[in-house]
């Protein structure tokens, strides 16, 4: 999430394109960094949304106002930050026109590796921009939100699709196109005896904890821990609507930086392993820590991973026991005990 396009953002500001919002204007930051540092003169109030947990944390431990989900409305300005995925950016866009006053100012910025000039083009045939730059490998541009926002234009920015293989999904989250063939593969291997109070960390949508509910019915209940806000909350929809039976409980955190209070029986998880594009195994050795402290005696982990990220020297550091239940061409699916 720190590979953002910030500079591209607050370029048109440094050059004098755009004059930052001044005293008593109310600015509105979809998709706020956590490493978040704006130029001296920018005066204006400041409500930050960021859905992940980290960057949500790091930004409300510097004073920022901040926000998961969108809040308010007849905001001065807008400032957006785009990533790789077009249905969230598109979600953003229509978020900041409705969100802002008539003729306020909207600036939005992508990184050009994200496909930062086809986001810029596809606005343009929407809506008419004001200008746009590129600087910083990334391209910015600006528009005033319409007095009338047309219904065809808001409608095609929310035409993403938010179902997936009879699931909700959540843009920008993990798998948002539907099932996972790694998190499908451990389901495949999951036992049957599967009991007491179980975890999913890094549940995402929800998937696992789905199809633990609905195939082990000694399971007790089930705590589904996600970083990222809008994946938690598809999770809390898809076990509403597919495990009503199940009492479980959903936790916003940051499995790396926030410790877990309870303690379960068994944990499920399918750990991320990059924060942007570079591979992190770091990630995944943190998580199968965090799942042995979170463990009660005897307690019992699986876990899916890619084949190639060496998760077994974690295990056989922190659990009594350890072993593969299955590979294919992909992943491995893992297991261990306390």
């Amino acid at each position: 999430m720190t590979d953002t396009p910030l500079a591209t953002l607050l370029f048109p500001f440094e050059r004098g394109l755009i004059d930052p919002p001044g005293e008593g204007e109310r600015v509105l930051f979809l998709g706020a960094p956590g490493g978040l540092l704006l130029p001296s003169d920018f005066s204006g109030s400041l409500t930050a949304i960021q859905g992940y947990r980290p960057d949500y944390l790091a930004l409300s431990q510097a004073g920022v106002t901040v926000e998961p989900e969108p809040v308010g409305e007849g905001y001065d300005m807008a400032l957006v930050l785009l990533g790789r995925h077009r249905r969230e950016n598109e979600q953003r866009l229509a978020e900041a026109l409705n969100r802002t006053r008539a003729g306020a100012l909207i600036i939005a910025a992508c990184a050009k590796k994200d496909g930062g000039g086809s986001v810029r083009k596809r606005m343009a045939s929407l809506v008419e921009l004001e200008d746009h730059a590129s600087k910083h490998h990334g391209v910015v541009f600006w528009l005033r939100r319409p007095e009338r926002l047309e219904p065809a234009l808001m409608a095609e920015l929310s035409a993403g699709d938010s179902e997936a293989d009879g699931f909700t999904t959540a843009a920008g989250g993990f798998s948002d196109d539907g099932i996972d063939p790694g998190s499908a593969l451990l389901v495949e291997c999951l036992p049957d005896n599967l009991s007491g109070a179980i975890a999913d960390f890094a549940a995402g949508w929800g998937y696992l904890s789905v199809a633990a509910a609905e195939r082990a019915p000694e399971v007790k209940s089930i705590d589904l821990y996600e970083a990222h806000h809008a994946s938690l909350e598809a999770a809390r929809r898809n076990m509403a609507a597919r495990a009503p039976q199940m009492p479980a409980r959903f936790f916003w955190q940051d499995l790396l930086g926030e410790p877990v209070n309870e303690r379960y029986d068994v944990i499920l998880m399918n750990p991320p392993f990059h924060r942007s594009r570079a591979a992190e195994p770091d990630m995944g050795h943190a998580m199968i820590a965090a799942a042995a402290q979170a463990l009660k005696p005897r307690g019992r982990l699986f876990l899916v991973a890619n084949r190639q990220l060496p998760y077994e020297e974690s295990l056989q550091k922190h659990f009594a026991a350890q072993g593969e239940l299955r590979r294919d061409t992909v992943f491995k699916v893992l297991w261990a005990r306390k």
